[in-house]
């Protein structure tokens, strides 16, 4: 009997030798490489300014001309109106991703409700280029909108067949916001966030992440959701801001923000609310970074929000908001470096 053990006890070791467990492969992980600067104030030279504005969700590119872009939806202003919805786009030039200070530019795009737009709704533009066509995606407070430009400067709309330029939704209440696109596998993929009404277990008003589909800017796929919940929570405030960034063949990231760690400005007292809170989420399906399961997915958090993702001459940059404030945008470099990978 002991020599029947000891002989499998053998086999064992020798099997395990043979077939050793799999090796914990390297991945990389975003970190913020050295001291931040700033890169844009809170302009109050334009006819809707007020004491309580806020530049929040912005784009960043290259212009024809070689000039570097930024336009930011303002908020709190005196635009549209109604409470909540007193937006518009606000731009900016630069020489570059460190170039500080640079030059505002005044009031680039308010709403058309003449199609279909929500006054003062204009929420975070994004750009992309693709040959000598700089196109423009944008929320109008209730549907993602594109508008195409040939020197990256001056943009005109683009008006869906129905007189309106909104091109698809989750829903009048959803406010759909947010987009970025990202290209993979021979289409464009749609990143954006929104609201939508669950039940049991989480009942009420949820934030997620949808992702749509096209080859052509037209025609949509069906939205899927690629993430909710898990340690970022479910608030309609869970999801803001998402951007995909894709290194190597099939390795992306979702970088999605919790809060934009602001504050109180209706009165003389500034009451800060903690430090921003980004989180970032690892996979290899761009249509899934983890629906109420983070082990397989979540990589950490970064102290950031809104963050926009640029790569220029080999180097990766952040820009994000500013830290306890909410009055302008800075940017610092983006380095990754390996870490174990979970599997």
């Amino acid at each position: 009997m002991r020599r029947a053990f000891v002989l499998l006890a053998i086999g064992l070791a020798a099997a395990c030798v043979k077939n050793p467990p799999p090796a914990r492969r390297a991945m990389l992980v975003p970190e913020i490489d050295g001291a931040w600067w700033n890169v844009t104030g809170n302009p109050m030279a334009h006819r809707y300014a007020t004491e309580r504005q806020e530049p929040v969700d912005f784009a960043v590119w290259q212009a024809a001309d070689g000039c570097w872009q930024m336009w930011s939806c303002f908020r709190k202003t005196t635009a549209g109106g109604e409470e909540g919805k007193t937006r518009f786009f606000y731009r900016w030039e630069g020489r570059g991703p460190e170039d500080t200070d640079w030059e505002p530019m005044g009031i680039a795009m308010e709403a058309d409700p003449g199609l279909g737009e929500t006054p003062g709704g204009l929420q975070a533009p994004y750009v992309i280029r693709i040959g000598d066509t700089w196109h423009m995606f944008y929320g109008d407070w209730v549907n993602i909108c594109r508008a195409v430009s040939d020197d990256g400067k001056t943009f005109r709309r683009i008006v869906q067949a129905g007189g309106r330029t909104g091109m698809f939704s989750e829903g009048p209440e959803a406010n759909t916001r947010d987009v970025m696109l990202l290209e993979h596998g021979g289409l464009w993929y749609a990143y954006y966030t929104g609201r939508s009404e669950g039940t049991s277990p989480v009942p009420g008003w949820s934030g997620k992440v949808w992702v749509r589909t096209t080859s052509d800017f037209t025609r949509w796929s069906d939205s899927e959701i690629v993430s909710f919940g898990g340690q970022a929570g479910t608030g309609t405030g869970s999801s803001e801001c998402p951007f995909v960034v894709k290194l190597g063949r099939d390795d992306f990231y979702l970088f999605k923000t919790q809060t934009y760690g602001d504050y109180d400005r209706k009165s003389d007292d500034i009451r800060r609310r903690g430090l921003p809170r980004t989180s970032v989420y690892h996979s290899k399906n761009p249509r899934m970074f983890g629906i109420n399961r983070d082990e397989d997915y979540f990589v950490g958090t970064l102290p950031v929000a809104a963050p926009e993702i640029v790569l220029d001459g080999g180097q990766y940059y952040i820009f994000a908001l500013k830290q306890g404030s909410l009055d302008g945008m800075r940017c610092a470099r983006l380095k990754w470096v390996e870490r174990a990978s979970r599997n």
